[in-house]
């Protein structure tokens, strides 16, 4: 079985209590690779890493086209290891290896992108209301950034925290999910071959109370990018508050996926199998509640039940392969927990409802793709974010309903509207309560749009020109050019 050291200050090093943890392949259910388990003493030495590389040696004296050249060489590399790192992905957290090949395909473009965004952050000259006086900004970077990163697209959401941070200037400690810490450690030895020095990203394994929090009370680190629950992201944005460092949290979702009487019906059926069973249901943008109107209700499940039934399961690195395992044992506990509330609140089981066991699944930790109908906003199903293969299937009359059910609930990541009216598209756009809304598509990211949460989906942005800023702060510099000096007791 494979070791994996985490990597401080440009080297790969044990943990300092010299432990370990298993990692599991969701398909087998079995461990395959060890990560070193770190603690406090641990995150202390990769902020420490982290904080020197930023304050002295070569980082520093980088200018904005050098560190830009240096995202663009790492881009290249990862395109060069796409395969590989997409594979050991499909180990590590069962995800299909077509959606995780796709994913790392694509991530190259983040660095591509931020590389050629490094040396346009522009400050500006105030013209002021002061005679005298020249007055500038600068955009700065902020110091030791913590990426924490989480277990359903590992390296795709460390690319959009790690790209804007190296781009603005930031060095980088890098918390990667116990659960998925293995593409991270391979992946950060592209980061030493691309040339950046040593402790501008550090990589430290283990879990959250021992190394998570550590990292987030730090007082040396001045930024804190995460993305996982909405339970964590509450006690990050508590404990970060005390020390006023930056947060950017990407949290949960409960995201309605709306098809109007008008909407091209085969087109939104396979928007709302893509919305909900793609990735196992295992994204925070899961169309997790599909709201139809009630005229076309009966034909559209009819539909929706036909193509969910030819969902193949099965070995999530076979290409044919269209759902994968749940990643982690725990989450797929907690799937079949809220299959058994929904039943227990009354809604219509349609689809599935328990624990996969055909023969293709083997060992692996698999759940049957869940259609529940007659479900109402106010249930657990409907309010809660699962975070798996169950979809809720809720009924509205007209526009007004639409809206007023899916902004009925805490979360406000994504939304998705399908309709053929674009006055439609347009006020429905302007009136849900998300960072994101998709017309007649779903599940559309890139790395030139904005990506974040409404409500308790969470806070700032990734992706886009909005990243950058997260990354950023602004000074403003005062130059005496000949104002006479004046009373000092008052205010110029």
């Amino acid at each position: 079985m494979q070791r994996y050291q985490m990597y401080i200050g440009g080297k790969f090093v044990d943990a300092s209590a010299g432990e370990w943890f298993e990692t599991f392949n969701p398909f087998t259910g079995q461990p395959w690779a060890q990560v070193a388990r770190g603690n406090a003493k641990d995150a202390d030495r990769a902020v420490q890493a982290a904080h020197q590389a930023f304050t002295e040696g070569p980082w520093p004296l980088l200018n904005a086209s050098q560190r830009g050249k240096l995202l663009h060489r790492l881009g290249d590399l990862v395109a060069r290891e796409a395969k590989r790192l997409a594979e050991l992905e499909v180990r590590d957290n069962g995800k299909l290896i077509a959606e995780m090949q796709g994913q790392l395909n694509y991530l190259p473009q983040w660095f591509y992108y931020y590389g050629g965004l490094a040396d346009k952050i522009e400050g500006a000259a105030i013209p002021l209301d002061k005679k005298g006086f020249l007055n500038y900004t600068r955009h700065e970077p902020v110091g030791v950034a913590v990426a924490i990163t989480p277990w359903n697209s590992p390296l795709l959401l460390l690319g959009w925290k790690l790209a804007p941070a190296l781009a603005a200037g930031c060095t980088v400690v890098v918390k990667p999910s116990e659960h998925t810490s293995v593409s991270t450690l391979e992946f950060v030895k592209l980061v030493e071959e691309a040339g950046f020095p040593p402790g501008v990203v550090n990589v430290v394994t283990g879990f959250g109370q021992d190394v998570g929090s550590a990292l987030v009370e730090h007082p040396l680190v001045r930024k804190i990018a995460f993305t996982g629950s909405d339970v964590n992201g509450r006690a990050i944005y508590e404990a970060a508050a005390k020390t006023f460092k930056r947060v950017t949290l990407e949290l949960g979702g409960k995201s309605p996926n709306i098809v109007f009487a008008d909407a091209k019906l085969e087109d939104a059926v396979n928007g709302a199998v893509s919305g909900i069973f793609a990735a196992t249901g295992q994204t925070c943008i899961a169309g997790s509640r599909l709201l139809l109107q009630e005229s076309i209700h009966d034909v559209f499940v009819e539909r929706l039940l036909a193509l969910a039934k030819t969902a193949r399961l099965g070995d999530p690195s076979s290409v044919d392969t269209q759902v994968g395992p749940v990643t982690t044992r725990a989450q797929y506990d907690k799937v079949l927990h809220y299959i058994d509330v929904a039943r227990g609140e009354g809604a219509k089981l349609l689809l599935g409802g328990g624990a996969a066991s055909r023969p293709e699944c083997g060992s692996g930790w698999f759940v049957e793709p869940t259609v529940f109908a007659g479900v109402q906003n106010r249930m657990r199903i409907a309010q809660e974010e699962v975070f798996g293969p169950v979809l809720s299937i809720i009924k509205f009359k007209d526009e007004d309903e639409a809206v007023a059910i899916a902004n009925d609930v805490r979360f406000g990541l994504g939304a998705g509207v399908w309709t053929s009216d674009i006055g439609r598209a347009i006020r429905m756009c302007e009136r849900i309560q998300a960072g994101t809304v998709w017309v007649n598509t779903y599940r559309a990211v890139s790395y030139l749009s904005p990506f974040g949460g409404y409500k308790d989906s969470g806070i700032g942005r990734e992706n886009g020109m909005e990243a950058m800023r997260e990354y950023l702060q602004v000074k403003s510099v005062w130059i005496n050019a000949g104002a006479a000096t004046g009373n000092p007791f008052v205010l110029r």
